[in-house]
């Protein structure tokens, strides 16, 4: 981990599209500003934990999920609906 020492009004740059800005010292409380292009995501690390565990759970496929959805699934042996209809067509 890099450590940098700055002062209010001093700004720390992160690569050429992102600055951090030191905007007020109070007490035990850093004040930070951030200007970064739109596409670069930019959380306190509590709410990054939080969608980082929504994103996970969601991701999770159940037995139960795949059951229900195999319900709306075509059976094997099956005629699809268009397969029928081609052969009703005449020729």
């Amino acid at each position: 981990m890099l450590t940098l020492t700055r002062s209010v009004g001093e700004t720390i740059r992160i690569g050429d599209d992102i600055e951090v800005h030191v905007v007020e010292v109070r007490g035990g409380t850093v004040r930070l500003g951030f200007k970064a292009p739109r596409e670069v995501a930019i959380h306190r690390e509590e709410v990054y934990r939080q969608i980082a565990e929504a994103n996970l759970l969601a991701a999770q496929v159940t037995a139960d999920s795949l059951g229900a959805l195999a319900a709306f699934a075509p059976s094997a042996g099956m005629p699809d609906v268009a397969e029928e209809r081609s052969e009703d067509a005449p020729a």
